[in-house]
């Protein structure tokens, strides 16, 4: 038993020095906009009151105990003593005029924050299980190519520094649709990034809104904050905050279609069209997976038009990185994850396809080609 007190302990400790971390990529005490900022504001106002009345009642119970502990020449039943009618009045009244001034600051930010700038960008945050996608909304973020359509990644939201974002929240399953277009696996996730935003609630069939910015560029790690299933821990997300002249090149690269490979390139050609099952060998990819300026075109899985470029840092949900940290492909990642889907993210909704070690090695090729 003693020896579960000291585990249970140390197990505490460790949880606790984890917590206070000054690198930790998720740290709401850390923010990097104002809407953050704004949250963390409110949080360290209501902190102040919170551990005033903690010390006043639980350094009431501390002295109480101590004070009236059970003595060997005392009686067990203390005297008892009819109530203070000023002590209990004071009471009562104490905790309201706390929680009023509480209050009015909460009420102020949450109708603050819910304001939806007419002039802010319009991006859709689409959850699935378990990856999150992102759909840039703008007409200006139409891409040039068939019909059109917007701007759209997969696990990493791409955004200019210093400008207003209003995120739409939707929820859209795990991706397949019924024969009558009905999303599967409709359930609510989360979407949280806590150095620019808290939390709010992706639910089917209805749209919630986030209003933030980022204030310098550079990455922000989020994740989903509500379970969701069995790879809920793993559906994770980046914000990759641009200055404008890298903001404007992004845009730019994601509004053309993918590059298709040349004759000379092999290994990339043979993996584009084992892709689309040119020559009548595979073609599954394409019926879940979109790639800008091509017959694939759906949306039941993470889009690959520009799965290499420098900022789609991560996929499968972040769960693995695109690219080495000396910037090469992370080759061996998206092999294991061609291999076998379920054997490194148990659940995951992509089969195993049973393909042999070539047609790995040339989809790998022509994946990363695709910048």
């Amino acid at each position: 038993m003693r020896r579960t007190r000291w585990i249970l302990a140390l197990l505490a400790l460790t949880i606790l020095l984890a917590a206070c971390s000054k690198t930790a990529p998720q740290n709401t005490m850390n923010p990097a906009g104002p809407t953050a900022q704004t949250e963390k504001n409110l949080l360290v106002l209501v902190l102040w009151p919170a551990a005033a009345v903690f010390l006043v009642v639980e350094g009431g119970i501390l002295l109480i105990s101590i004070r009236f502990r059970h003595r060997k020449d005392r009686d067990r039943m203390p005297p008892q003593i009819h109530g203070n009618t000023r002590l209990e009045i004071g009471w009562t009244i104490a905790p309201a005029i706390v929680l009023a001034v509480i209050m009015v600051p909460t009420v102020s930010t949450i109708w603050q924050l819910a304001r939806q700038p007419a002039d802010a960008m319009q991006i859709t945050v689409e959850g699935y299980q378990w990856w999150w996608g992102f759909r840039y909304t703008d007409p200006d973020m139409a891409v040039n190519y068939g019909d059109h359509d917007a701007i759209v990644t997969a696990d990493v939201m791409v955004i200019p520094t210093g400008r207003t974002i209003d995120l739409s929240l939707t929820s859209l399953g795990g991706g397949a649709h019924s024969t009558a277009g009905v999303p599967d696996h409709e359930v609510i996730h989360s979407f949280w990034a806590p150095r620019l935003f808290g939390k709010q609630d992706v639910i089917p069939g209805e749209t919630n809104h986030i209003v933030f910015s980022a204030d310098a560029p550079g990455v922000y790690w989020g994740q989903c904050a509500e379970f969701c299933g069995l790879q809920h821990g793993r559906m994770k997300f980046r914000i990759h905050a641009l200055d404008e002249a890298d903001w404007q090149r992004w845009v730019a690269n994601e509004k053309d279609p993918a590059v298709a490979p040349t004759k000379d390139e092999l290994a990339q050609k043979q993996g584009m069209d084992l892709f689309f099952g040119n020559g009548g060998v595979g073609g599954q990819c394409i019926q879940c997976h979109g790639v800008g300026g091509t017959a694939a075109s759906s949306t039941a899985a993470p889009n690959l038009t520009h799965f290499a470029a420098t900022t789609h840092e991560c996929f499968a949900g972040c769960d693995f990185e695109t690219f080495n940290p000396d910037g090469t492909p992370n080759i061996e990642a998206l092999k294991a994850w061609l291999r076998d889907p379920n054997a490194v993210k148990l659940g995951a909704k992509m089969p195993d396809y049973g393909l042999t070690e070539q047609q790995i090695d040339v989809l790998v090729a022509y994946l990363y080609s695709l910048k």
